[in-house]
């Protein structure tokens, strides 16, 4: 046996077995060292300042995604998830493992994916795509239904390549899932302010009336919600929205250009309180555009009063010269003595 390697041996056994007490003092060695850094990741564990991690490479198809999954299956296809089919062909490999939890109830299936959609997606695509070999990374867990919600919720809420409308549907379903539709407890227990969950509320909770006129509603974000909800009160006005949605809808079957989504909230909205006549402003004292009989706006009446009428000509609000000449004829014989 080499010098080192006896060195290393009676280290180990150094470490096993108290030496005798006229024996000279050892400088520790390797094997020393190696039964210390043991020790001490095992005290790690034992407190908790270190979590051990389960990671396994598995056959994908023996996955199923959870139930209560944030994000739509079913919408993921090769374009939303181009980015990481590139960079698992280019790493040769998944880097960042899914999480995961064991199933005990269904044959067909040893885990369900608790987040990891695209991860999951995307191996299952490249080994039916001329990768066979490739095999799906998971992070084993044991977690409730609501622990898996809120690991899920935080690892989705920064990325961008989950749609708002999908977060909210999420929340919604969680409200009453998890939290007994206390909307102040489920926001404390997702770290977020209540004005901000209830954005998500709103959005997920707008009538399938009213989504029928949105050829991709995945497209709708929380910021329209500001614009959209007024419009379904009171129920006179709510009527004509979802007419309106109606029509825009009867539109798309028959082949028409789909719209952009503001371009069908300006419409669900001149529905809602269409221009009692072409050229002619509301009388109030706000502001009042004037609109063509197509909705297009033409100008804008700032301020009416003794000095006269102060108007913004909307040149760029896609109506016709000789309609905006129309208008101003109106308001010429509104307001011009002879």
């Amino acid at each position: 046996m080499s010098k080192k390697n006896a060195n290393f041996a009676a280290d180990l056994v150094a470490g096993i077995e108290p030496a005798p007490q006229n024996a000279p003092a050892r400088r520790p060695g390797i094997g020393a060292s190696v039964l210390a850094g043991r020790e001490s990741r095992l005290a790690e564990l034992a407190t908790g300042s270190v979590v051990s991690r389960t990671h396994e490479l598995v056959d994908p198809a023996r996955c199923r995604m959870w139930v209560g999954h944030n994000r739509e299956y079913a919408m993921l296809n090769e374009d939303r998830c181009s980015d990481l089919i590139e960079s698992i062909k280019a790493q040769g490999k998944q880097e960042m493992p899914a999480i995961v939890r064991r199933v005990k109830d269904d044959p067909d299936f040893d885990y369900e994916v608790i987040c990891g959609a695209r991860r999951h997606w995307t191996i299952t695509w490249l080994r039916a795509h001329n990768y066979p070999d490739y095999r799906f990374l998971i992070d084993i867990r044991s977690l409730t239904d609501e622990e898996a919600f809120r690991l899920a919720d935080i690892e989705n809420r920064a990325r961008d390549d989950i749609t708002d409308l999908e977060r909210a549907r999420d929340y919604l379903r969680a409200l009453d899932a998890y939290y007994e539709g206390r909307q102040k407890v489920m926001a404390e227990r997702i770290n977020v302010s209540e004005s901000w969950l209830s954005r998500y509320l709103d959005l997920a909770r707008l009538p399938a009336e009213l989504m029928v006129a949105f050829a991709r509603p995945q497209d709708l974000r929380i910021k329209h919600v500001t614009a959209i909800k007024p419009l379904l009160k009171p129920e006179d006005r709510k009527m004509r929205v979802f007419a309106e949605a109606a029509r825009i809808a009867g539109d798309g079957a028959e082949g028409c250009e789909k719209k952009p989504v503001p371009d069908i909230i300006r419409a669900l909205a001149l529905a809602a309180d269409p221009p009692k006549r072409s050229g002619s402003p509301k009388k109030s004292g706000k502001a009042e555009t004037v609109h063509s009989n197509e909705g297009k706006p033409l100008l804008k009446v700032e301020a009416i009063d003794r000095k006269g009428v102060k108007l913004t000509l909307l040149t760029r609000g896609g109506g016709t010269r000789a309609e905006a000449e129309a208008a101003l004829r109106t308001l010429l014989d509104q307001h011009w003595a002879d």
